[in-house]
């Protein structure tokens, strides 16, 4: 029972009935401080089908996150000193964990109805998915150290100890999603288990305290547990944007209706490749058919290339390559495993000694690439709408310099909207690096009033801008060449990129108006 010394309530543990043996109080506090940290890593999973993988998903995600452990964390602490905890905890359990496992369904519903991913978007699903059940599982570890509190001369060890523990599991729960349960197992697998296990712990912790104590201790709101099992239940119903969760997006692949071989690669929010089946000659997104043509302009149309691919997709230039320049020797650094299997299975990918894929990171596999041999080398690596940092820097401009033949060029891929600051950044990047840069973009773009692909281009030797030209308007893309003087107004005074100062996030203009 709870005795009253003055308005604070102090555990009686006469009989020794009041506290938790030790291992169950440190199980209870690994458990949920854990639980909060598997939620962190996989929530921003669960929002990334919707809203895209950026900074600010990522930083709404965790911020949410120990946002919801201080509140936790505070109001926890401050109820255990007004009541008896034995009374909560286990509820907290049960209810966390339950709401753990309806975080699923809920996103899935809210995302699907949402309008479009924008910053509203993204502050919304994080919330959703991280806030009140993180909140309730944080309040749980300030109840035991308040209730393995016999006196006040153990109180920095209990309270330590117990800090520590809960800090481990953190820790443990991080490095075990991320480098295991991720590889493994789908997000929502991952957040039913995970929900599951401390739901069923609360439950036991609430039997545990009934046959210790008395006053009802330890009761389990039958409401809780019908809320744990509906939570389950509108999983398993809730709809997924998913056809396959890869290491990193998640993916899907469905076929044009318009062209019985097309087939369209989503990762994520975006549309990320084209791949014709049965003609690699048939390239449907404007960017694309920007890149062929600079290609195009290397040397003899038809001599085969040594090409550097940075960023796989559906591997729609790779196949055109081998399909026009016979002999051309490709490799393609992809980062997602997940994605090479899905152009195995469902894109028809057959790889040789021509046609090679290395799994790895873009950066990591240029400093890995020979000197002086590459002929191309073709950025089109994206994290959400955004070339991942680390590809955008001087220093990896400089690895892609190295790579590159004399006569060699680079052609990189990038999205921006005006202000289009990403995209003059970049640029501005490249010409700290090579003498030579051109952009290719429609004419709206470069008058700054609209956005989309655009495809900067750079080399060593001069570029064939009259060719490319000619190239892209035998391709039927109404986009012009801009160099020079017309360069350098566009570009403006805008930074160099660098590793130790590449703000791409926060320069770039996702979605236009």
């Amino acid at each position: 029972m709870a005795v009253t010394t003055g308005e604070t309530p102090v555990v009686d543990r006469s009989g020794g009935g009041g506290a938790l043996p030790g291992w169950v109080a440190a199980a209870v506090t690994f458990l949920c401080s854990g639980a909060v940290l598997v939620l962190e890593i996989v929530g921003l999973r669960l929002i990334a089908p919707y809203v895209g993988v950026t900074l600010q998903t990522s930083t709404a995600v965790i911020g949410y996150a120990l946002m919801a452990i201080a509140v936790g964390a505070w109001t926890g602490g401050i109820v255990a000193d007004r009541t008896d905890p034995r009374r909560l905890i286990a509820p907290l359990m049960v209810a966390g964990g339950a709401l753990v496992v309806a975080v699923l369904p809920l996103v899935r519903f809210t995302g699907s109805l949402l309008s479009g991913p924008d910053a509203g978007a993204v502050l919304l699903l994080a919330a959703v998915a991280v806030v009140v059940p993180a909140a309730l599982l944080s309040a749980v570890p300030p109840m035991v150290v308040k209730l393995q509190l016999a006196s006040l001369d153990e109180t920095g060890a209990v309270v330590g100890r117990l800090s520590g523990i809960g800090t481990l599991g953190g820790i443990a729960a991080t490095f075990v999603t991320g480098f295991l349960l991720i590889a493994i197992l789908p997000s929502s697998v991952i957040l039913v288990g995970t929900g599951a296990v401390t739901a069923v712990a609360g439950l036991a912790v609430g039997v545990l305290l009934r046959r210790r104590t008395s006053g009802g201790a330890g009761r389990v709101p039958v409401g809780l547990v019908v809320l744990a099992l509906a939570g389950g239940g509108l999983a398993a119903v809730a709809p997924s944007p998913c056809e396959k969760e890869t290491a990193y997006h998640c993916a899907r692949v469905e076929a044009d209706p318009e062209r019985s071989s097309g087939r369209l690669l989503y990762l994520d929010t975006a549309r990320h490749s084209y791949v014709d089946l049965e003609d690699p000659e048939y390239l449907q997104f404007e960017y694309v058919r920007a890149i062929a043509a600079v290609a195009d302009s290397l040397g003899d149309s038809r001599e085969p290339l040594s090409a550097l691919h940075v960023g796989g997709g559906g591997l729609t230039l790779p196949r055109y390559l081998d399909e026009v320049r016979p002999g051309t020797e490709s490799l393609v650094l992809e980062v997602d495993a997940g994605v090479v299997a899905i152009d195995r299975e469902q894109l028809d990918l057959e790889t040789s000694d021509r046609l090679r894929v290395r799994v790895t990171d873009g950066r990591v596999g240029l400093a890995d690439e020979a000197v002086g041999e590459r002929d191309l080398v073709v950025g089109d690596a994206f994290g959400g709408l955004s070339v991942p940092w680390q590809l955008t820097t001087r220093e990896a401009v400089e690895l892609i310099d190295r790579a590159l033949a004399d006569g060699g060029v680079y052609a990189v891929n990038l999205i921006d909207h005006p202000p289009l600051a990403l995209v003059r950044a970049e640029l501005a990047t490249l010409r700290a690096v090579f003498p030579h840069v051109a952009l290719l973009a429609r004419v709206p773009v470069l008058a700054g009033e609209d956005g989309g692909n655009v495809v900067a281009v750079a080399s060593r030797s001069p570029i064939e801008e009259a060719e490319i030209a000619a190239r892209l308007t035998d391709r039927g893309l109404d986009w012009r060449v801009a160099h020079g003087e017309d360069l350098d107004r566009f570009v403006g005074d805008a930074p160099v990129l660098t590793d130790d100062f590449a703000p791409v996030d926060q320069l770039l203009t996702p979605y236009g108006s």
